[in-house]
């Protein structure tokens, strides 16, 4: 299959800021932006993120076809298009979407590749992009649930019938296919699609059939990014009309599906958290675009809500099992955090546009954080197995539930929505690491690789997050002006140095604005900035609010959370243990360790409780001397690296008494 490649330039360039916003990603913005901050292209080629992109690409990416095959997927559409006898597979109304992910995730996995030859995975893609053309109606619909269980009725169950949620990743997926291999024909498809679902929503004086939304958001966001590959303006005004239609009680007024309240008057998130922040992913992207400073600024209301009170020390998002939702302010329960994998994701969609819109680093820093604890934990170091829920704690003597919301690792799920969504947000990882303005070039995240843009082209060579020495040479760079180089100085790290030419700086003089450290100058290919970055292991608390963790703490190292897992204590289980907080934390780098990681080691005991018969309660004031502890010297492991070897108990939250 010939296509472009995805690279970074190999010569200055002088791009015009229209071309400069228009980097292959899932996030390229309209011409007529009004944005803070731009894409840049990012290359990465090894170091931590280049492992762990190595795993989705050679092994995650690869068995979607199988594993789609054994699930239904792929059945259903041979079923609608005809080239099948047979009947629905699968549990529930939005399975087309998990194909639709594993679409977009391998066309950003192909637009990498180097090699002459595609290979089976292109020739996957291929005959899926077929079968998706061919299971498609006359008229543009396609939804398999719908098609084969539902006598072809269409839009009668949009609370729960998803029609437009895999409308919106199928759209994706296109634009995604067409962007990294310039073919048009899953493009086509979405665009039938898009006009389709034009011609029958719209307002109640618009004429349209239906003055509705769907009850999980995922559309608008797709609509705008439609918007923005074709040039077409009914989408990006189709996508500003289901963002307001919310909250109006077309879905009966619930706060599951983001009904209650609508968005431009919400003062907190709620409901079902994937919903709530697909949502406002797409509020995002229609504020960049239309410069509505309302929709702006709810954004930015409810992102401050949601992080303040509603975020685990992970970036996991969504306290209850049973709806899937974000609990009460300051409500993070430990063993049954939900967390969410696709929440996960979906928290770095949505903080990325926010990073762009507003060029604040406090969006990139919960980015950091979500990547490298309550994201990375979704999949095995294998790059085979799953989790759906991130908990924070598995208990002594935990009865697992089994299935979709098991604490233990699982091949695939019933609801398969997490799988193909880690894979697609890890082969577009490059897009969401650096961007750039009029001014220069901002590096977000750290990663072995090259950043590009506008003639710049700054090589980085770091063991991050293992180590806090990132070394930034220029390659290339326009000979005849300054740029800016900024980076971000993360919010944990309270220590740093930087050495720019013969220019050293610490925390304390260094030119730090808004998390931003900024050198100007007129840069010379081969000139070197080094930063270090302090990462010594810490100690943290939570708000007092925050009940179930009082009186403990958790361990963190750089952008890492830690936890015990008890197969690194044995002699007994973790209910009982307490760390010293007296005694100082050690680091040791374990290579022969899950892969090769960096441990904190601390000193602590496991508590020895008095008998206390058939009742586990006692007076407070008790007087009775405790049975002596038993000194225990503790390792904590990175929180993305547990379930990786046996079945126990974890936590992350440790008693401090």
């Amino acid at each position: 299959m010939s296509r472009p490649r995805s690279t970074v330039p190999s010569s200055p360039s002088s791009a015009s800021p229209e071309a400069r916003r228009a980097p292959m990603g899932p996030v390229r913005l309209g011409p007529d932006a009004k944005t803070a901050l731009a894409p840049a292209t990012v290359e990465v080629s090894a170091g931590f993120w280049g492992a762990r992109r190595e795993v989705n690409a050679r092994t995650s990416i690869p068995q979607g076809p199988g594993l789609l095959e054994s699930a239904g997927n792929l059945q259903n559409l041979r079923v609608v298009a005809g080239t099948a006898e047979g009947e629905f597979q699968g549990a529930y109304p939005f399975v087309d979407s998990d194909v639709y992910k594993w679409l977009e995730a391998t066309a950003w996995q192909l637009a990498q590749e180097t090699s002459e030859d595609d290979g089976p995975l292109a020739a996957d893609v291929e005959r899926i992009v077929s079968l998706v053309a061919n299971a498609q109606q006359p008229d543009g619909y396609l939804n398999t649930w719908f098609q084969l269980l539902k006598g072809g009725e269409r839009y009668k169950d949009l609370r729960w019938g998803h029609e437009l949620y895999c409308a919106g990743h199928l759209i994706q997926a296109a634009v995604a296919h067409h962007r990294a291999t310039g073919r048009p024909e899953l493009l086509d498809v979405a665009v039938r699609f898009a006009d389709h679902i034009d011609s029958v929503f719209g307002p109640a004086d618009s004429g349209k059939p239906l003055d509705g939304v769907d009850g999980h958001p995922e559309v608008e966001t797709a609509l705008v990014e439609l918007y923005r590959e074709t040039g077409e303006r009914r989408y990006l005004d189709l996508a500003g009309y289901f963002v307001d239609r919310f909250g109006h009680g077309a879905l009966g007024g619930e706060a599951y599906c983001q009904d209650r309240v609508p968005l431009r008057e919400a003062t907190d998130v709620e409901g079902h958290a994937v919903r709530q922040l697909y949502l406002l992913a797409a509020a995002t992207d229609l504020a960049t675009e239309t410069g509505d400073a309302e929709l702006r600024a709810a954004t930015e209301r409810l992102w401050a809500a949601m992080t303040t009170t509603k975020t685990h020390i992970t970036g996991g998002l969504g306290a209850h099992h049973d709806e899937e939702d974000f609990g009460d302010p300051y409500e993070l329960p430990n063993e049954r955090a939900y967390c969410e994998t696709c929440a996960a994701i979906a928290s770095v969609q949505w903080s990325w546009r926010m990073a762009l819109l507003t060029g604040e680093t406090r969006y990139s820093d919960l980015i950091e954080r979500t990547l490298y604890n309550g994201f990375l934990a979704g999949v095995s170091l294998d790059g085979e197995r799953w989790l759906y829920v991130n908990p924070l704690q598995v208990r002594d003597g935990h009865t697992d539930p089994g299935g979709d919301q098991s604490a233990r690792r699982t091949r695939w799920f019933k609801c398969a929505c997490c799988p193909p969504n880690v894979m697609r947000l890890l082969a577009s990882l490059e897009h969401y690491l650096a961007s750039s303005d009029e001014d220069g070039l901002q590096v977000h995240q750290y990663v072995t690789g090259r950043y590009a843009a506008d003639g710049v082209t700054v090589r980085c060579e770091t063991d991050y997050p293992w180590q806090g020495t990132i070394q930034l040479t220029v390659e290339e760079t326009p000979a005849d002006r300054p740029w800016t180089l900024s980076l971000r100085i993360p919010q944990w790290c309270g220590e740093f140095r930087v050495r720019c030419g013969d220019t050293v700086y610490d925390q304390t003089d260094a030119p730090v604005n808004d998390g931003w450290l900024r050198l100007e100058r007129t840069w010379a290919p081969d000139d070197e900035v080094v930063l270090e970055l302090g990462l010594e292991p810490r100690l943290t608390a939570a708000d007092p609010r925050v009940d179930a963790v009082r009186g403990c703490v958790a361990i963190e190292r750089g952008p890492l959370v830690y936890c015990l897992e008890q197969v690194d204590h044995p002699g007994g289980g973790l209910d009982d243990i307490v760390l010293d907080t007296g005694r100082p934390l050690a680091v040791k780098h374990r290579p022969d360790l899950l892969g090769g990681v960096t441990t904190v080691v601390a000193a602590g005991y496991r508590r020895k409780i008095p008998d206390a018969g058939w009742w586990p309660y006692r007076s407070a004031e008790t007087t009775d001397a405790p049975p002596a502890d038993e000194p225990l010297e503790l390792t904590a492991i990175p929180y993305y690296a547990w379930a990786n070897r046996q079945d126990g108990s974890m936590r992350v939250w440790l008693p401090t008494s």
